[in-house]
C-alpha cells in the first residue's frame, strides 16, 4: 500500500514541462530595453523576443519583472521562472552557474558623470576617488570594477540594492551620485531623458548580451533557443527588432535634447489634447514628435519655402487634406495627421506594420517616389528593401550622381530625410521615457501585481469585455491588499 502511494518521478524534459503547463515564465527588469508598459501595452526588445519564442513553443507568455537585478538569478534558481531575459551581460561567473543562450546584441561598459562636473580622463584619475562611484550589487559592472581594482588598488566604490542602472543614471543626472557604470545602450537611451549624463570613459570592449537558463543536463529548451536565435538572425528579424529599439540612438545632441525637454514641459501640455483628438490609429506621442520636428510646437511657424503651421504643410498638401488655414493649430494637426495616414496607406504591405510609419515619414519629408527609389537601390545592392535598417543606409546616396542616375526620380536630399525620421524617433522615445519617469504604476489587461513581481500575460483579444474588467478589478484589489499589509509592488 505504501509503494502504491509513492509519486512516480517526473521524466519529462524541461521543454515538455513548459508545453504541458501552457505558459513560458520569463524573468525580466523594467527598463526601456527589456520590458515596459508602452502606449500600446507591454513592449521592449526582450518582451518582443520572448513573445516570439512563446509562440514558437505554442504557449502563453508570462513576463515577471522584478525590482532589481539582485532578484533575477535567485528566482531562476528557485524555479520561479523558466529563463531570464533582461539584457544581461555574459560574465564568467554567471556562465559557471547558469546556461547562457546565444548573444543577441553587444554593449560596452561606460563610466558616466554629470556634464559640467569633474571628469575622470582615465583609470588612474578614477582611482583617485574624487567623487562617489555607485554600481548595482551583483552586476557585471561591479565585476568589471573588481578586475580594474587589481591594477588600481586605491579604487573604491559603493554597491546598491533595490535599484537598477536606470535609476543610478538618473541620480548622476541630478547630482545625487557622481559616477556610475552602465551599458552603452542604456546610456544612449537615458540621454534622451537626462541630457546632462555624459560619457567619461569606456571601461570595456563590446560584450555579449544573452538570456540565461538553468544549468542542467537537459538540453531540450537550450537547443530550441539556439535554433530560435539562429532563425531570427538568418531571416533578418533580429536586425529589425534591434533597429526598432536601438536604431535611433546612435547620435546625441545635448543642446537640442535640452531644448526639447523644456518644450515638453512648457509647450506640449497645451497641444496634447489636439494630438490625442486626431490620433486614432496613431500613437499621439508620435504625432507630437512629428510636429516638434516640423515646427517646435509653434502654431505660427513659417519657413522661407512657404510651409507653415504646427505640421508645416505646403499649400497643395493643405488643400489635399481640406485645411483652409494652415496657421490654425487644430486644422494643421488634423491635416498633418491625415496626410501621414495617406502616406502610410501607400507604403507596400510587404513592410512590417511597425516599420511602415518610418517609410511613411521619409515620404512625408522627401516624397513617396524618392522613398521608393531608395528601396529599389537597396534591393539592387543586395539589401532588404522592406527593412528600414537597410533602406535608411541608402537614402543619403540619393544625393550622389553615381547613384541617383540609377533611380526613377533622380536627385533628392535623402540625407535630410534620414535625419528627419531619426529625429522624430528620438523625440518619440523621449516623450515615452519622460512619461515613464513621471508616471504611476500602470494596470491593464493581463497585468497582475503580487509582492515584488508584476506578471504580464497577454490577454486574448477575443476575450469577453466583462471578463477583462474583472481581471483589472482583481489586480486593483491585490494592490489595495498589498498596500494595507505593507507589501511592495513593482513600479
Amino acid at each position: 500500500m505504501l509503494s502504491g502511494c509513492q509519486w512516480e518521478s517526473d521524466t519529462r524534459t524541461e521543454l515538455e514541462r513548459i508545453r504541458d503547463s501552457g505558459v513560458l515564465r520569463v524573468g525580466t527588469l523594467n527598463n526601456q530595453i527589456s520590458y515596459y508598459i508602452g502606449p500600446d501595452g507591454p513592449t521592449g526588445l526582450d518582451y518582443d523576443l520572448a513573445q516570439r519564442f512563446a509562440d514558437k513553443l505554442g504557449v502563453k507568455l508570462e513576463m515577471q519583472p522584478v525590482f532589481s537585478l539582485s532578484g533575477l538569478f535567485p528566482a531562476l534558481t528557485r524555479g520561479d521562472v523558466d529563463m531570464l531575459a533582461a539584457g544581461l551581460t555574459m560574465t564568467p561567473e554567471r556562465t559557471q552557474s547558469f546556461r547562457a543562450a546565444p548573444a543577441y546584441y553587444y554593449a560596452s561598459q561606460i563610466l558616466v558623470y554629470k556634464k559640467g562636473q569633474w571628469r575622470p580622463r582615465d583609470l588612474e584619475d578614477l582611482a583617485q576617488n574624487k567623487g562617489t562611484l555607485s554600481v548595482v550589487r551583483g552586476s557585471s559592472h561591479e565585476k568589471s570594477l573588481q578586475a580594474i581594482k587589481k591594477e588600481y588598488p586605491t579604487l573604491t566604490w559603493q554597491t546598491v540594492d533595490e535599484i537598477d542602472s536606470e535609476e543610478l543614471l538618473r541620480q548622476v543626472a541630478v547630482g545625487e551620485v557622481d559616477y556610475t557604470v552602465a551599458d552603452s545602450v542604456d546610456v544612449a537611451l537615458s540621454q534622451r531623458i537626462h541630457p546632462d549624463i555624459a560619457v567619461a570613459l569606456e571601461l570595456t570592449e563590446d560584450q555579449p548580451i544573452g538570456w540565461y537558463l538553468h544549468q542542467s543536463n537537459d538540453d531540450s529548451l537550450y537547443a530550441l533557443l539556439i535554433e530560435f536565435f539562429g532563425e531570427l538572425k538568418q531571416s533578418g528579424e533580429l536586425a529589425k527588432l534591434e533597429e526598432k529599439y536601438f536604431g535611433h540612438v546612435d547620435q546625441f545632441d545635448y543642446v537640442d535634447t535640452r531644448a526639447f525637454l523644456r518644450a515638453l514641459e512648457t509647450k506640449l501640455p497645451r497641444w496634447e489634447g489636439m494630438f490625442k483628438k486626431y490620433a486614432n490609429e496613431f500613437d499621439w506621442r508620435l504625432l507630437a514628435a512629428l510636429s516638434y520636428q516640423e515646427s517646435h510646437w509653434n502654431p505660427r511657424a513659417v519657413s522661407p519655402t512657404g510651409v507653415r503651421g504646427m505640421m508645416m504643410l505646403t499649400l497643395p498638401t493643405a488643400k489635399s487634406v481640406g485645411v483652409q488655414n494652415r496657421l490654425d493649430p487644430d486644422q494643421s494637426i488634423r491635416g498633418g495627421t491625415e496626410y501621414l495616414r495617406k502616406m502610410v496607406a501607400r507604403v507596400p504591405d510587404s513592410i512590417e506594420p511597425h516599420e511602415k510609419v518610418w517609410f511613411a515619414l521619409a515620404s512625408y519629408n522627401v516624397g513617396f517616389g524618392h522613398m521608393m527609389d531608395a528601396r529599389r537601390l537597396t534591393k539592387k545592392q543586395g539589401g532588404n528593401p522592406d527593412a528600414w535598417s537597410d533602406v535608411k543606409q541608402r537614402l543619403p546616396l540619393l544625393r550622389q550622381r553615381k547613384y541617383y542616375r540609377q533611380t526613377h526620380y533622380g536627385y533628392a536630399r535623402g540625407d535630410e530625410a534620414l535625419l528627419y525620421v531619426e529625429n522624430i524617433r528620438r523625440y518619440y522615445q523621449s516623450i515615452i521615457g519622460y512619461e515613464q519617469a513621471h508616471s504611476q504604476p500602470i494596470l491593464g489587461d493581463g497585468i497582475r501585481l503580487v509582492d515584488d513581481w508584476q506578471t504580464i500575460t497577454p490577454v486574448d483579444e477575443t476575450a469577453d469585455e466583462a471578463e477583462t474588467t474583472d481581471q483589472v478589478q482583481s489586480a486593483l484589489n491585490e494592490v489595495i491588499e498589498n498596500t494595507k499589509s505593507g507589501k511592495s509592488v513593482s513600479r
